[in-house]
C-alpha cells in the first residue's frame, strides 16, 4: 500500500543537498565543520535590491502575477539579453520561474517524450539526469576528463547523436568544473548541431557573470542557433539571491508558450516580491556583480594554489563559477587504520567525518574519480579547510 510512484522511485536524491544536510547535522552536534559543499554565494543580497523588495511589500505586490512573470521583469530580462549578450528577444519569449532549476525542468518536461534521448556531458550538475528521467527521457552521458578541460568535443557530440536525440544540455560556466566554453568552441559544436534539425540546446548560463576570461559566450549567439536554443539564467549566483527563487528561460516562442502552459498548471507565477527585486537586479547598478566576481576570482587563485600543494591531486584551472573539481583517485585503495577509501564517496565522507570539511563526491556529477569543492566562502575558511585536508590525507597509506 505504501508505494511511491515509479516516476519517483527512478529518481536519486540530490547529493549536494544530502552532503549539506549531513554537515549541518554534525554542526548541530557541536563539531566545527567547514562547508565547501554548497553552491551558494556567501555574500548578502545587495542593499539596493533589498530596498526594491521592501518597497514592493509596501506597494502591495502581494497578489498573483502573470504566470510567466510581470511584464516589467520580462522587459528587464529582454533588455539585459540585448545589452550584455547581443541577443534579441521579445517579452513573449521569456518565462520566469521559481529559480533556474525550475526553468531547466520546465524545458525538459515541455520538450522530451518517453524514450527521447538527452545528451549530457559529464561532469554534469547533479539534477540534469534526474530531470530527464522525470520527463521519461533517457540520459546519454558523454564523459569528458581533466585532460580536455572537462569540455565536450564536436567529435564526441557527433558520435553521441542518434535519431532519438532531442536535447543537448550545455552548462557554461560549468557546475561542477568551472570550465568555460569559448565562442569558437561553441561555434564548432553548433556546426554539428545544425546538421541535426530535431535537437534543441538547453544552455544553462546561471554562472554567466562569475567568469574569469573577460566575456561570456552563449551558443544562442552562433549563426542559426537562436531558434534552436533555450537560454536558462537567473539572479541566484550573480546577485547572491539564491533564496529569492527567480530564474528564467529565453526561448523560441513555441517553447516559451509550452513552458507557460506547464507552469500555469503546477506553480503559476513566481513570488511577486522576488520578481520586483529581480527587476531591480537586472535593470539597476551592476557594480555589485563585478565586486563579487573579483572576490571569487581571488579565492579561485587561492584554492588552486592550495590544491596543487596536496600530494596526488590533479587540478585544472577553472575559468568561471566558484568550484574546483580535483581528481582524487590517487587515494583510492589507501587506508587510515581500518578505514579504506574505495571511491570518491568514501573520500568525501573521510574528509567530512575525520577532517571536518564538507565536499561532494564526484560520482554524483558523473565523474567518480573526482570531487567538488565550492570556494564560495571566506579566504580564512579556504586556508583552514586545506590545512585540515592536508593533515588527514597524510594519514592515508
Amino acid at each position: 500500500m505504501n508505494q511511491l510512484s515509479d516516476r519517483l522511485n527512478r529518481l536519486s536524491p540530490s547529493a549536494t543537498l544530502a552532503m549539506s544536510q549531513k554537515s549541518a547535522e554534525l554542526k548541530a552536534q557541536g563539531i566545527d565543520i567547514i562547508n565547501l559543499s554548497v553552491g551558494e554565494p556567501d555574500f548578502n543580497t545587495p542593499d539596493h535590491i533589498k530596498e526594491a523588495a521592501k518597497k514592493a511589500v509596501d506597494d502591495n505586490y502581494s497578489r498573483y502575477s502573470p504566470v510567466p512573470g510581470y511584464p516589467a521583469l520580462r522587459q528587464a530580462i529582454v533588455d539585459k539579453l540585448k545589452r550584455e549578450n547581443g541577443l534579441d528577444y521579445t517579452p513573449a519569449q521569456i518565462v520566469c520561474s521559481n529559480g533556474a532549476k525550475q526553468s531547466v525542468c520546465n524545458t525538459l518536461m515541455a520538450l522530451v517524450n518517453p524514450g527521447d534521448e538527452v545528451i549530457i556531458p559529464a561532469p554534469y550538475w547533479v539534477s540534469y539526469p534526474q530531470m530527464v528521467k522525470l520527463a521519461e527521457g533517457e540520459p546519454v552521458v558523454i564523459e569528458t576528463g581533466i585532460e580536455q578541460d572537462f569540455k565536450v568535443t564536436p567529435a564526441q557530440l557527433e558520435a553521441a547523436i542518434t535519431p532519438k536525440t532531442r536535447v543537448l544540455i550545455l552548462c557554461s560556466p560549468s557546475n561542477p568544473t568551472g570550465s568555460v566554453y569559448s565562442q569558437a568552441e561553441l561555434a564548432a559544436l553548433a556546426e554539428v548541431l545544425l546538421r541535426h534539425e530535431r535537437i534543441i540546446v538547453l544552455s544553462d548560463e546561471i554562472y554567466e557573470h562569475i567568469n574569469y576570461v573577460g566575456s561570456h559566450a552563449s551558443i544562442a549567439s552562433c549563426p542559426g542557433m537562436k531558434d534552436r536554443t533555450v537560454v536558462v539564467n537567473g539572479v541566484s549566483k550573480a546577485y547572491a539571491m539564491t533564496g529569492w527563487r527567480i530564474g528564467f528561460i529565453a526561448a523560441p516562442e513555441w517553447i516559451a508558450k509550452g513552458c507557460n502552459k506547464l507552469q500555469g498548471q503546477y506553480t503559476s507565477g513566481p513570488c511577486s516580491v522576488s520578481q520586483v527585486a529581480a527587476t531591480d537586479a537586472f535593470a539597476g547598478d551592476q557594480t555589485c556583480v563585478e565586486q563579487m566576481r573579483q572576490a571569487f576570482e581571488r579565492r579561485k587563485t587561492l584554492i588552486v594554489k592550495l590544491a596543487k600543494e596536496i600530494p596526488g591531486f590533479e587540478v585544472n584551472e577553472p575559468h568561471g563559477a566558484f568550484y574546483l573539481f580535483p581528481k582524487c583517485s590517487y587515494y583510492f585503495g589507501k587506508r587510515d587504520g581500518e578505514r579504506v577509501i574505495n571511491d570518491s564517496t568514501d573520500f568525501a565522507m573521510y574528509l567530512l567525518e575525520v577532517g571536518h570539511v564538507a565536499t561532494v563526491a564526484g560520482a554524483a556529477f558523473g565523474a567518480p574519480e573526482y570531487f567538488r569543492m565550492s570556494y564560495a566562502t571566506s579566504d580564512e575558511n579556504i586556508v583552514e579547510a586545506f590545512r585540515r585536508m592536508k593533515e588527514v590525507l597524510a594519514r592515508l597509506k
